[in-house]
Order: C-alpha cells, then sequence, then structure tokens
C-alpha cells in the first residue's frame, strides 16, 4: 500500500483512526489497521486504478440514462444528432464511444439489401 500512494494511506489513516504519525505504530498494527480500511478508501482506489467509488459510478450512470431519456426528446434526439456527453466516461476517464448509426435501415428490395451487406463486407477485410 506504501508503494501504490503514500499519501492516500497517510490520508485514509488519519480519516478513519485519527492517526498522524504512522511512524510511530508497529508494522503490523499499521498492516492490520491498513487492511480495515473501507471498500471506498483513497488507497483501495488507487490500488484498483479507479477514480471513482462504485456509488458515484452507479449515480452517474443513473444521470447519463435520464439525460439520454431527456434528449430522446428533442429534435436532436430525433434525428441521433449532439448526443449528450457520458458522466461515466468522464469520471471513470474513458473515452465516450460514438454510436456508428443509430438510425436502422431500410432497404426497398433484396438486391438492395444484398449490395450494402457485399459494401459492408468488403469494408471488413
Amino acid at each position: 500500500m506504501l508503494a501504490a500512494d503514500r499519501d492516500a494511506l497517510i490520508c485514509d489513516l488519519a480519516e478513519t483512526y485519527h492517526i498522524l504519525d504512522m511512524t510511530a505504530l508497529p508494522v503490523p498494527l499499521l498492516a492490520t489497521l491498513a487492511t480495515g480500511l473501507r471498500g471506498d478508501s483513497r488507497i483501495r482506489l488507487a490500488m484498483a486504478g479507479e477514480t471513482a467509488t462504485a456509488a458515484e459510478l452507479l449515480q452517474a450512470a443513473m444521470l447519463d440514462r435520464l439525460t439520454t431519456l431527456c434528449w430522446m426528446q428533442t429534435k436532436d434526439g430525433a434525428h441521433g444528432r449532439k448526443r449528450p456527453p457520458s458522466v461515466v466516461a468522464a469520471l471513470s476517464g474513458k473515452d465516450d464511444p460514438k454510436p456508428t448509426n443509430t438510425r436502422p435501415v431500410a432497404y426497398n428490395t433484396p438486391a438492395d439489401f444484398e449490395r450494402a451487406r457485399a459494401r459492408i463486407l468488403q469494408k471488413a477485410r
């Protein structure tokens, strides 16, 4: 834990146990207290490579769904334009994937479909 993020461990020990000088504690006691830190502590998040807690990500996902529902009721949403950015993607540090084509495609004849299919398969190669 010390190697992962010393400052995060110091902050968590101070916040949880009111320990300001961790060097004054015996190592076995310090290890016991460190393993007893809650799952959303700074050091646990740092060791997992996460930037947000599970609760924060869940709330962000709910917000994303709500903004998507509201966006779908607009003219832009009906045409698949100007989709609102994802809060979950911003919190997790991952890029928001752009939808390729959200509108369904219809073909007038089976021949039109076969030509479009052939073009798609040719691009994939």
